[in-house]
């Protein structure tokens, strides 16, 4: 009998430990699937990782051929922005030209009109010495005269009424 008891003792023990080491190889189980899934993860987010450095990469060459490309279209409305200014200090150049030149053409039908009426007057005046009967212009037929403006003096216009 004692070696019975003895023998449920140790079997009791065995038991015992038999239920210990199922234990611990259930939280070594655990543990080492707790692992695992740390380890997959890491995996998943050095998986992750990998693919957002290659997002970015991605994203750095189409923000750099963006910037090149906007560097282009501001040089190119750089370049058209001189080329207006351009034009437009031409074209002042030319409207400066073009209002000396009717300045001028103004100034030339007024000395015109006055070599006009002077040769008018003066044949009138032949007319009139060789005998004819021809009315002499009064101060009365004088309605106007004026003075153009101009960057050259201008001679005094009168305005014969006719």
């Amino acid at each position: 009998e004692v070696q019975v008891d003895e023998l449920q003792r140790l079997l009791a023990g065995m038991e015992k430990e038999h239920r210990s080491l199922l234990l611990k190889m259930k939280e070594g189980e655990a543990e080492l699937a707790r692992l695992r899934s740390a380890e997959g993860d890491k995996l998943a987010e050095q998986d992750r990782s990998a693919q957002l450095e290659k997002e970015v990469a991605a994203l750095r060459e189409k923000i750099h051929h963006l910037d090149d490309m906007l560097k282009s279209q501001q040089r190119k409305v750089r370049q058209m922005i001189e080329q207006l200014q351009n034009s437009k200090t031409v074209i002042q150049a030319k409207d400066a030209v073009i209002q000396e030149l009717k300045e001028r053409v103004a100034y030339l039908e007024a000395e015109n009109l006055e070599m006009h009426d002077r040769i008018e007057h003066l044949i009138e005046k032949q007319v009139s010495r060789g005998g004819h009967s021809s009315r002499a212009r009064s101060k009365s037929e004088y309605v106007s005269s004026k003075r153009l403006t101009g960057p050259k003096p201008l001679p005094l216009i009168r305005v014969v009424e006719t």
